[in-house]
């Protein structure tokens, strides 16, 4: 226990040298001594110089060993697969954004050859990569080995998806809903960094929203909290079959749904929501019109969730979440009008990256538990 609660302190707080750990952390200076020597021979810590400017000696400093292991993020997406290998450390070291391939099976052998390309970018053996973390649209369902709910990735709710992603990457793997990776990648690089309650609500192709509360990941009892595309909102029939498969919300506020709206308000040619925000931002009435709407939708989706969680933060991302040129302050005329909550309101500063960096923190969280394991195994036999 000792040597966990050292090994998490010098990875938030390190290079630190013995002194602060006890005084930081309440352990004994014994104690501390004898763990960082086991966390020392175990390679998980070293030396990383020594202390300087303050009076009396110097004190050697100790920092988490960028190469104990390393880990792979996976961001899987309708359009774009987004892949990362980092140290222990979690600095990147090397990238690979692909196109995404049409079929599960053709998915699945993307997703490890991205992966093994990118340890061989890394200039490291396969074998060396302790957890890859694969994050994608859906509700993963470990007893069944699938995604459900991933209706963007055609066949990806495939039965034994999971294991056959496992076989392939031929490493520990671990799964976890795309937004749920980008709110996690708020929280440690972006906006949610040291905010203990935010959502982070994504829109684009789908829409979906992901939950820190009391500073942890809120999943919910199935793994489902945060799916607010399911809401009935900005729909005419609420009592529509067709709503239960999308849900009324994305059908309205995700990317088809915007298509639909501007073609209904009279735009022609080939339309993606990246054409409208453009038509938009160059004064074009039916686009600023559409944006309006959009403005509107998500107003209706953040004066839904507001009371229940209580937010400080909401924190729009996604491709079209992330217009906030166009959106921020219609969104927040809107929200004024339908609600006395007012929570503050901005848009993602990590982008498009929001998903691969929440992967990457997942997977060195992973990590770390199983480079303890493994050494704690090892030291007791």
């Amino acid at each position: 226990m000792n040597e966990r609660t050292i090994l998490e302190f010098i990875r938030q707080v390190g290079p630190v040298s013995r002194a602060q750990i006890a005084r930081d952390s309440g352990l004994s200076k014994p104690t501390v001594s004898q763990a960082l020597a086991a966390l020392e021979r175990a390679g998980l810590v070293r030396a990383a110089g020594r202390s300087s400017g303050g009076k009396g000696p110097t004190a050697v400093l100790y920092e988490l060993n960028p190469r104990a292991g390393w880990v792979v993020g996976v961001d899987v997406g309708h359009s774009w697969v987004r892949a990362a290998i980092a140290d222990l450390m979690g600095d990147i070291v090397a990238r690979r954004d692909e196109r995404t391939r049409t079929g599960s099976r053709a998915l699945i052998a993307q997703i490890a050859e991205v992966a093994h390309a990118l340890a061989g970018d890394a200039g490291i053996k396969w074998n060396r990569v302790t957890v890859a973390t694969i994050g994608s649209p859906g509700v993963l369902q470990p007893s069944r080995g699938q995604v459900s709910l991933a209706h963007n990735l055609p066949g990806w709710g495939r039965h034994g998806l999971v294991e056959m992603l496992q076989r392939e990457l031929g490493t520990k793997t671990t799964f976890e809903n795309d937004v749920n990776l980008a709110t996690i990648g708020e929280q440690v690089h972006g906006l949610g960094k040291g905010v203990q309650n935010f959502v982070y609500l994504h829109v684009g192709t789908g829409v979906g929203m992901g939950l820190v509360l009391g500073g942890e990941l809120h999943r919910g009892a199935g793994g489902a909290a945060g799916e607010v595309g399911y809401l009935p909102l900005a729909t005419a029939d609420p009592h529509d079959p067709a709503n239960r498969r999308r849900g009324a919300l994305e059908s309205a506020l995700g990317a088809s749904g915007i298509v639909r709206t501007a073609r209904a308000l009279g735009m022609r040619g080939a339309l993606d929501p990246r054409r409208i925000f453009a038509a938009a931002r160059e004064g074009d009435p039916v686009a600023t019109e559409v944006a309006r709407l959009v403005a509107e939708r998500i107003a209706l989706a953040v004066a839904s969730v507001v009371p229940v969680v209580d937010p400080e933060l909401v924190i729009l991302g996604g491709g079209i979440g992330r217009n906030g040129d166009l959106l921020l302050e219609p969104i927040e005329r809107e929200l004024r009008a339908l609600s006395p909550f007012h929570p503050r309101l901005e848009v993602s500063s990590l982008g498009e990256d929001a998903e691969l960096h929440g992967a990457v923190a997942l997977a060195l969280q992973a990590a770390q538990e199983q480079l303890f394991a493994r050494t704690r195994h090892r030291l007791a036999t």
